[in-house]
């Protein structure tokens, strides 16, 4: 069943003081079905951030639309946007967002307090998101006290604590050691299984293998997409890193 339709997405910046436009999304078309993992892969420029950012509805569209569970997210009013993020999308950072003041359980449980979901709800949902990621012995800590895997997982913890329909990731492992990037992306691999819909957005090929399927934007259009089907990991990095390879050359020696 599909979750996202994206349809002719278009983005187009004008500098303030410039009249000239940058046309970030040309034609953008994909759809996400429910319980997939897509990573999203690009050059800088190319549109990969700009389109997360209209997931996220964190920017708006030039033209186009996109559908999530039958809602169109270029249509819904300011005065709604922070409800409809609070229940249909989760987000995890490159740089983690938490706040240092808070405890990591303080943290993660944000976004139930503002939604005023009653105690007893936020430690029922908790307990089990903070054991699967193996998170449970630093609650009580304050983000300044722990590893940077450590607080990716927080961050995790507190994207997935909504029950979100999509989780949006922006270079997660980015400012992750390869340990703590492992860890994080076998976590993201085991919400996967269990049907959590994610997109993730990633220039690490190492990253990337963890996703079912990958989608290539260049100059504003998705022009390629593979899938991993039943290969390994490391069997799909290879087959990434030959796609890139191959795209990086518009396919000249194929021609």
């Amino acid at each position: 069943m599909t979750l996202l339709e994206v349809t002719h997405l278009k983005k187009t910046y004008t500098g303030i003081f410039s009249t000239q436009a940058v046309q970030a999304l040309k034609d953008i078309n994909f759809s996400v079905e429910r319980g997939e993992f897509v990573s999203i892969m690009g050059e800088s420029g190319s549109g990969k951030t700009s389109l997360l950012n209209i997931l996220a509805t964190l920017d708006t569209a030039t033209a186009g639309e996109v559908m999530l569970e039958g809602k169109d997210l270029t249509q819904i009013k300011d005065s709604e946007i922070s409800n409809f993020r609070r229940d249909y999308l989760g987000f995890v950072f490159q740089d983690f967002n938490l706040l240092d003041n808070f405890s990591m359980k303080d943290n993660i449980l944000l976004p139930l307090v503002l939604s005023n979901t009653p105690i007893t709800e936020m430690e029922n949902r908790l307990m089990p998101i903070i054991q699967k990621l193996k998170i449970d012995g630093v609650i009580n800590h304050y983000p300044y006290e722990v590893s940077g895997g450590q607080k990716q997982r927080a961050a995790v913890a507190r994207a997935l604590i909504t029950n979100p329909k999509l989780l949006l990731a922006d270079e997660p492992t980015g400012a992750l050691d390869s340990k703590s990037s492992q860890s994080l992306l076998e976590t993201f691999e085991s919400i996967n299984d269990v049907g959590q819909t994610i997109i993730m957005v990633t220039h690490s090929t190492r990253a990337a293998a963890y996703s079912n399927r990958v989608l290539f934007i260049q100059d504003g259009e998705v022009y390629h997409e593979i899938y991993r089907g039943e290969q390994t990991p490391d069997q799909f990095m290879d087959k990434i890193s030959q796609a890139l390879v191959v795209l990086a050359n518009r396919g000249e020696q194929h021609e």
